[in-house]
């Protein structure tokens, strides 16, 4: 653990991109597909973009710090949060300072934009909280623990040690696996990022879910795939609430990693118009006995077919079949 001259704050800082737009010729302007960005992996695929021709690329982004710390001790003023973008292969540096939100509280947003020129392959996204200590400015007090990772030609948010999707029979695999024989697949969620196991037992899954073969099974694919999507937001949700930090006073405490992302990309959808923090206790709660915790599911099974677009990808497979049909008959 490296030691620091000055008092640091001990709170985890994390941060979350919310939404990506891209600015082309001509001022165009497109906002990335959610799928583009992922809570879990952390990472942006700006090669999502339906354009290859934009110009600067624009994140909204979330932190949350510890600013409960901050409020009962005076080693620090003058505090600030700020994003910075950097990359090694072409040394480009972009800044951004945070604003506190409206209402208090713990998270700071803003925006940072950076043009597509100045970056080559990947560039590391971080949060770092800012602030004099002993009279001296300009010292950092916190960062992220992670980084993002803004790709510029990926077109899938993977990191190297990527989220998962493996092809394995499940009736010649492991013991546990033998017993979900008949699911096409499974996300598992035991270890350190989840993984989603493709059912090769399931005759042509694995081309429709890879989108090889007609336009009938291309349709079908992205609707398995966005199906794949909601599971696993939904299993990383239970898995994140599952294993919660309590403090003394039974507060539960959002989880430094992944799983505290994940948690508060979907609470807005779960318990709409309650704080965070406020939300991650009511679920929390119920999970634990007081209150109905099958009240909850469904709104569970609708926050993760947001995030997995399944009404615009079901919307898009109806107009497709139609046109489809109408061919057929033409």
């Amino acid at each position: 653990m490296r030691a620091y001259p000055y008092p640091r704050l001990t709170g985890a800082v994390t941060m979350r991109v919310t939404a990506v737009r891209l600015r082309g010729p001509g001022d165009s302007r497109e906002h990335l597909d959610s799928r583009g960005y992922s809570v879990v992996e952390q990472v942006v695929a700006l090669g999502r973009a339906q354009r290859s021709d934009w110009q600067t690329a624009r994140l909204a982004l979330t932190a949350t710090v510890p600013t409960g710390e901050m409020e009962t001790k005076s080693h620090w003023s003058d505090v600030a949060v700020v994003a910075v973008l950097t990359e090694g292969a072409t040394n480009a540096r972009t800044v951004a300072r945070l604003k506190p939100d409206a209402n208090g509280g713990r998270d700071w947003s803003g925006e940072i934009e950076f043009d597509r020129d100045d970056h080559l392959d990947r560039a590391s996204l971080a949060v770092h909280v800012v602030a004099t200590v002993g009279e001296v400015a300009g010292r950092i007090i916190a960062s992220t623990d992670q980084e993002w990772m803004i790709d510029v030609t990926a077109d899938t948010p993977l990191r190297d040690r990527e989220l998962d999707v493996s092809t394995v029979s499940f009736a010649r695999g492991t013991e546990w696996l033998r017993s979900f024989r008949d699911a096409p697949w499974i996300v598992d969620t035991a270890g350190r990022m989840p993984t989603v196991r493709l059912n090769t037992d399931f005759e042509g899954l694995v081309a429709l879910v890879e989108s090889q073969g007609s336009k009938v099974e291309t349709i079908v694919g992205e609707m398995l795939l966005a199906q794949m999507c909601a599971d696993v937001w939904t299993a990383v949700f239970h898995t994140a609430i599952g294993d919660l930090e309590i403090e003394d006073d039974g507060t539960p405490l959002f989880p430094p990693d992944w799983r505290g992302e994940v948690l508060r990309e979907m609470l807005p959808d779960i318990i709409p118009g309650r704080s965070a923090e406020d939300a991650l206790r009511e679920v929390h709660m119920r999970r634990t006995g007081e209150g109905s915790w099958t009240d909850l599911q469904p709104r569970i099974q609708y926050a993760a077919a947001r995030r997995a677009e399944v009404p615009k990808v079901l919307a898009g497979t109806v107009r497709d079949i139609e046109r489809l049909d109408q061919e057929t008959h033409a």
